[in-house]
């Protein structure tokens, strides 16, 4: 079993070992409920592999034996990193979310399966209030095309990150699978989850490039997993 299939195997587990914490959210995020595995390939066009893949590429930065500062911005409810994060004891993690509700089910899920190094932070990533240069590593998954700003999001999260620190994460981009994007367009952006405007593949590594050196993305559907060192 590859490490991607394997990380990915622990966090299915341990969704499951804390059902009391289950949402639609969480199923789909994790490929783990009916609900959510319904959702998982009508919209997003994913299986098991293709979930498998993209939480393996974007959860990168949180390598085994990492232990310095991380930051991830959204955790959401943690479904995905913190049983990766349970496996990094040494490590000094920051959680930050803009929603109490979602930072709630991220300390409860962390309780839940044990982890105890992280700090759960209220906060607004595109006014980050930590200092430049503070972390090793940040993880951002399926955050960056919720974020209203953008240009300031993407800006404050390479301010934190130290010289040599390395980004990891995934966000929607345009180009990859219609039915997502006609979903995105019609219910997920008049709800309000999804804010335009988004990148595609070719205009997010531009962006990144201007930022990062080392920079790789990956599509997966309609998913882009980048990687970059600062």
């Amino acid at each position: 079993m590859d490490e991607e299939l394997r990380r990915y195997e622990k966090i299915r587990g341990a969704y499951h070992s804390v059902g009391r914490l289950a949402s639609l959210y969480d199923g789909m995020m994790t490929y783990s409920t009916w609900s959510g595995k319904f959702v998982s390939r009508l919209v997003w066009g994913l299986d098991r592999n293709g979930v498998s893949r993209y939480v393996g590429l974007a959860l990168r930065a949180a390598h085994e034996g990492f232990d310095g500062r991380l930051l991830e911005v959204p955790v959401g409810t943690g479904c995905l990193s913190l049983p990766v994060y349970a496996e990094l004891p040494n490590a000094d993690i920051t959680c930050l979310d803009y929603s109490p509700a979602m930072l709630a089910a991220a300390r409860a899920r962390a309780d839940a399966i044990g982890v105890h190094n992280i700090a759960f932070v209220e906060g607004d990533v595109g006014q980050l209030t930590f200092e430049d240069n503070f972390f090793d590593a940040a993880v951002s998954i399926n955050g960056f095309h919720a974020f209203p700003d953008k240009e300031a999001a993407w800006s404050e999260v390479h301010r934190v990150l130290r010289p040599g620190g390395r980004l990891t994460g995934s966000v929607f981009v345009l180009g990859g699978n219609p039915r997502t994007e006609f979903v995105v367009k019609h219910l997920y952006t008049r709800m309000g989850f999804f804010t335009p405007p988004y990148d595609t593949e070719e205009s997010l590594k531009a962006r990144l490039e201007n930022l990062y050196r080392d920079v790789t993305v990956e599509c997966v559907e309609s998913l882009a997993c980048f990687s970059c060192i600062k």
